[in-house]
């Protein structure tokens, strides 16, 4: 019994210590406030930061769409299947070739015909020309030969269109990613015949991702105003690059679609994912201090306050928002303490806490 009740006094008395005594929420340690030289701190005083509305807001894709086929045929390949990366120009789908290369054979063909005939009447003109000037030949023959040739470079404008035209439909039957980006639906497979705009392959880029959200009608103004706004997701806050809101409410809600662009190759986002959006609304002072002060032990957090005379003491504190390296103290400090800028020099500078052993009763 006596040992027991022992154990129980001394875990008490190290959980106390080490952790932060009192629960009045923000009061000081219960370990020794302890004379400090040397120790860097920094003053807690009120700073000018954006006060931000939090909405809800879904992660979209910037780039995602569905590849159709662009000429008839036969699905010969599908190289990609869903999850898959795809690199920007790679070959997804591959169809049977064979009337299209068989048609660039002939409008190539039919290209060569038209370059030879054009060159001949190009001759015979510059001949009739010369019989003409020497009063060989009359006016009618001059004029119908320049008829002929201008028909003769018209064909070869067509036959060299024409070669485009058969060497754009076989491209088409390699299909192409237009963008980096994942395979998000599969939608044909070999063997299959396809014709224009058949859909083929779904997929969306994760380069570039946005934010949708609905604004409420009673802030819309101010967004829209001040167009800035940031994205929290796991404890981490992104500022958005760029702010969009649309003109046009929706009726039943009253509400402006807003749309949030993102860094580019912003990582562990998907499209798809809930994440809250706080929109500046307006300005108001807050306490903030560096993250790197802060000690978290558990589900505790702490900062080293140093006071009037140097000592130093473990103080729980309330956080809220971040403001890129710095933390807004809800509770737990006052305007104008300080605290320790680096913690485990202050817990160096403590003394160890002692626990005196009791003698058996």
């Amino acid at each position: 019994m006596d040992l027991t009740r022992h154990t129980f006094r001394a875990a008490a008395a190290c959980a106390t210590a080490l952790l932060i005594g009192g629960c009045g929420g923000g009061g000081a340690a219960s370990a020794p406030a302890t004379a400090t030289q040397h120790l860097e701190s920094v003053t807690v005083e009120p700073s000018r930061t954006p006060v931000e509305r939090k909405l809800d807001g879904v992660i979209e894709a910037v780039n995602q769409g569905t590849v159709a086929a662009q000429t008839s045929g036969r699905v010969a390949a599908v190289l990609y299947d869903v999850n898959d990366f795809v690199p920007a120009g790679a070959v997804i789908v591959q169809l049977r070739s064979t009337e299209q290369k068989a048609g660039l054979l002939q409008a190539e063909a039919a290209l060569r015909e038209a370059t030879a005939r054009e060159a001949e009447i190009q001759t015979r003109y510059q001949r009739i020309a010369d019989m003409y000037e020497r009063k060989v030949v009359p006016k009618a023959t001059l004029d119908e030969t320049g008829a002929n040739r201008d028909a003769a470079v018209a064909r070869l404008s067509a036959a060299r269109a024409a070669v485009d035209s058969a060497r754009e439909g076989v491209a088409y039957t390699e299909v192409r990613a237009p963008y980096a980006g994942v395979v998000t639906k599969r939608l044909v497979q070999v063997g299959e015949t396809v014709s224009p705009g058949t859909p083929l392959m779904s997929g969306l880029s994760l380069q570039y991702l946005r934010v949708t959200v609905d604004v409420p009608q009673s802030i819309v103004d101010q967004v829209r105003r001040i167009k800035k706004a940031a994205v929290y997701v796991e404890g981490r806050r992104i500022e958005a690059t760029r702010v969009t809101v649309f003109m046009e409410g929706s009726s039943p809600s009253n509400t402006f679609r807003a749309r949030l662009d993102l860094p580019e190759n912003a990582t562990d986002l998907y499209p798809g994912m809930f994440v809250k959006a706080g929109f500046v609304v307006g300005e108001s002072d807050r306490l903030l201090v560096p993250a790197s002060t802060l000690v978290e032990r558990s589900e505790v957090t702490a900062v080293y306050v140093l006071d009037a005379q140097g000592r130093t003491s473990l103080r729980q504190v309330r956080i809220g928002d971040r403001f890129g390296d710095a933390v807004e103290i809800l509770a737990g400090l006052a305007p104008g303490e300080r605290v320790a800028r680096d913690p485990l020099a202050a817990m160096k500078a403590l003394k160890p806490v002692s626990v005196a052993s009791e003698s058996g009763s």
